[in-house]
């Protein structure tokens, strides 16, 4: 979109013991798993300070193409994982054979039990009150001991200074460590960017967790999943809003990742 911003940073944040990462079409893709991810958010929430984590799928990568800005924003993300089956592939033909899935909204239920058992509070932005209120009787029903210090539910539209400094008062005043934010790609992770500096904590993008575990929102079947085909199952159900973006994106991708296993160039085609 007309997003205009300073220029992100290039240079990589400070990790104790980075996972093994791999550029796909210039996205950096962290090799994690759900145990070292949850891991990390919970140090990192206690340690204090602003981090981000991005959950990355073939649409992420290829906003990433089309916008050098973004994609900036997404490498200098704290981490990076790969959320969608194409990735996980693409990072084992480039030379990572033991990586594997690290998917948004099963990331967050790990996080979420992690931080229930560290007693790290946590908050929620995005949705509807209406998906936020399942989300969160959801949320204590499997994780007893969880605390949810603060929900917010902004409109679907640019929200004013004034607005944006009001959810900014209310998410410190709550003292939440970790913050879910979920307002979709490439949004979510603008949205993190830009208030780095006025949120000292680890903030997710996880795009449709709250709809998919507050039930409001069907997840494509583990087989489909698996097999890569959850765009199918998406597409199935939203086509209006979705048919477009995989059209679009996802032979590009293709295309393009081809391309970079072969050595040739990776500009946008």
């Amino acid at each position: 979109g007309g997003v205009t911003a300073q220029t992100p940073p290039t240079s990589l944040p400070d990790h104790a013991q980075r996972p093994v990462s791999r550029p796909l079409l210039g996205t950096r893709i962290d090799a994690t798993s759900y145990a070292q991810a949850a891991a990390d958010v919970i140090t990192w929430a206690q340690a204090g300070g602003p981090r981000r984590v991005h959950a990355a799928n073939v649409h992420m990568v290829m906003e990433g193409v089309d916008d050098p800005n973004f994609q900036a924003v997404t490498n200098s993300a704290d981490l990076v994982t790969p959320d969608g089956m194409p990735l996980v592939w693409g990072l084992k033909l480039l030379g990572v054979r033991d990586a594997e899935r690290v998917y948004g909204p099963t990331l967050t239920l790990h996080v979420c039990e992690a931080a229930a058992k560290a007693g790290v509070p946590i908050g929620l932005y995005g949705g509807t009150p209406e998906s936020l209120g399942d989300f969160r009787a959801f949320l204590e029903r499997q994780f007893p001991g969880i605390q949810v210090a603060c929900t917010i539910a902004p409109p679907f539209r640019p929200l004013t200074p004034e607005e944006d400094a009001e959810d900014v008062r209310q998410i410190l005043a709550s003292g939440a460590r970790i913050l879910f934010v979920g307002i979709g790609c490439p949004k979510q992770e603008w949205w993190m960017y830009r208030h780095r500096d006025r949120l000292p904590l680890t903030m997710l993008g996880v795009g449709a967790a709250f709809d998919f575990h507050s039930g409001r929102v069907r997840q494509a079947p583990g087989a489909m999943q698996r097999l890569g085909l959850e765009w199918l199952f998406r597409l199935a159900m939203e086509p209006k809003r979705l048919w477009k973006r995989y059209v679009r994106q996802n032979p590009r991708f293709l295309l393009m990742f081809a391309r970079q296993l072969l050595g040739g160039r990776t500009g946008s085609c």
